[in-house]
């Protein structure tokens, strides 16, 4: 079946994703009960997103004909013989004002009736509100036959919360069980008696006192073997185990880069060595060093090293541990991270966003007050890319929201902030606004119901 772009603005872009079928028409019947049937009316109207019923109502209302959409059949019909092209002219101008958004002009709306009997279409991508005009006879018809509500985002949201709360219930219980059990084998070893070292064997012959009073702690022989339950397991922080997991972590050049930063931390004289004449080193790579960490060379290196990890090819959700290796504040990590993972990103922002969505996830998954490092280095990212990414804002923060990455109140923290200082009259707060209305809005209407 052959496809055109929905709106006749967009006819002449080859790259419209927003397809429906070219209509076909039937003419039936002949004298006073000819007819003309859309044959694909279903078809046309899936693709709107609309009831084939007020295609249908619009037709016979504008051509002063009656007209009928069949429910069980699926048929579509208008008395009278119409030319297929004055009704694909109408469907156009249907599309134009019940399926494009006024604001962006992108079809992807819904119909929404207010309590004041008033019809609005509400954009899932730009989140603008666009008011019908209550004097189209087409409007009775939609309001005595309201479309099928669906559930919100907000119903989702509230789901998937309580999905996570239910996770973390179950690895707490479990956490429980487990020391129950280390619990009872501690307790059932501690029968068996404290077992008695030579410092005990010397207070054998003690006071009653010292017989009497129960064992604070259990002392054990280096030969004896332990409970592999109880051994403690503790992370070597010296410098040779730190430049070893670096290594596993990281290339061999960025691994050279890290440890030339701690080489370069020892190396510093105290300020006693100074006042005492102490030499100063002249190595020239410490000179190098000194250069690279002043500047914008910090978030360079950063952000190479977090390339080097990508490349190395760390998964989403081992990210987080390699990124806390990195040397510097979190803020800058997370800067360098975006930089990193939308490296030349120009049109088609918001796509590569959702394409790395997993990655932004388990960057804020540890802590979510990460969420406004996230949101601050998007900004930075958009502040210092072309325009092109400054107009998807709002497409960036609806595919994170919707991922669950980022949720309500850091968002409308991180644009409240915004707004108040640095950067007020940047144009990123002018195109997230519409985003920003749509979540207070469903808030808003979330309370009321």
């Amino acid at each position: 079946m052959a496809l055109q772009n929905i709106g006749a603005s967009n006819s002449d872009d080859a790259f419209y994703r927003y397809k429906m079928p070219k209509m076909i028409t039937k003419i039936e019947g002949r004298g006073n009960g000819i007819k003309t049937n859309i044959v694909n009316m279903v078809e046309i109207a899936k693709a709107l997103a609309r009831p084939a019923s007020y295609t249908t109502k619009y037709f016979g209302t504008e051509l002063g004909a009656q007209s009928k959409f069949d429910e069980k059949n699926g048929t579509s019909h208008v008395n009278g013989a119409h030319d297929t092209a004055k009704l694909a002219g109408l469907l156009e101008i249907f599309i134009k004002k019940y399926v494009q958004c006024y604001g962006c002009g992108n079809p992807e709306t819904e119909i929404i009736i207010t309590k004041t009997q008033m019809i609005q279409l509400k954009c899932a991508a730009c989140g603008f509100v666009s008011d019908v005009d209550m004097r189209d006879k087409l409007t009775t018809f939609i309001l005595k036959n309201p479309p099928e509500t669906k559930k919100g985002s907000k119903d989702k949201k509230a789901l998937r919360r309580a999905e996570k709360e239910r996770l973390k219930e179950g690895e707490a219980a479990d956490e429980e069980l487990k020391k129950l059990k280390k619990d009872v084998k501690k307790k059932t070893a501690s029968k068996d008696g404290p077992v008695k070292t030579s410092s005990s064997k010397k207070k054998a012959g003690g006071s009653d006192e010292d017989h009497g009073s129960p064992p604070r702690g259990r002392t054990v022989e280096k030969d004896e073997e332990e409970d592999d339950d109880d051994v403690q397991w503790q992370t070597d922080t010296s410098l040779e185990a730190a430049r070893q997991r670096i290594q596993e972590q990281l290339n061999t050049v960025t691994a050279d880069m890290v440890m030339l930063s701690t080489d370069e931390k020892e190396k510093k004289p105290k300020a006693s060595d100074k006042a005492r004449g102490s030499p100063k080193s002249t190595s020239p790579l410490s000179e190098e060093l000194a250069t690279t960490e002043n500047g914008n060379n910090i978030h360079e290196r950063l952000v190479q090293e977090v390339k080097a990890l990508l490349k190395k090819g760390v998964a989403a959700n081992q990210l987080h541990p390699s990124l806390s290796l990195l040397s510097g504040s979190a803020q800058e990590v997370m800067t360098a991270l975006c930089e990193a993972l939308l490296d030349g990103v120009e049109k088609g922002f918001a796509k590569e966003v959702v394409k790395k969505k997993s990655y932004f996830a388990a960057a804020v998954a540890q802590d979510e007050s990460s969420q406004l490092l996230l949101l601050r280095a998007l900004e930075q990212f958009c502040m210092k890319s072309n325009s092109a990414a400054v107009k998807e804002v709002a497409l960036v923060l609806k595919a994170l929201y919707d991922a669950d990455v980022l949720e309500e109140e850091y968002i409308v923290q991180w644009f409240q902030e915004g707004r108040a200082g640095r950067n007020k009259d940047s144009a990123i707060w002018k195109n997230s606004r519409p985003f920003i209305d749509w979540l207070q809005s469903a808030e808003s209407e979330s309370e009321e119901e």
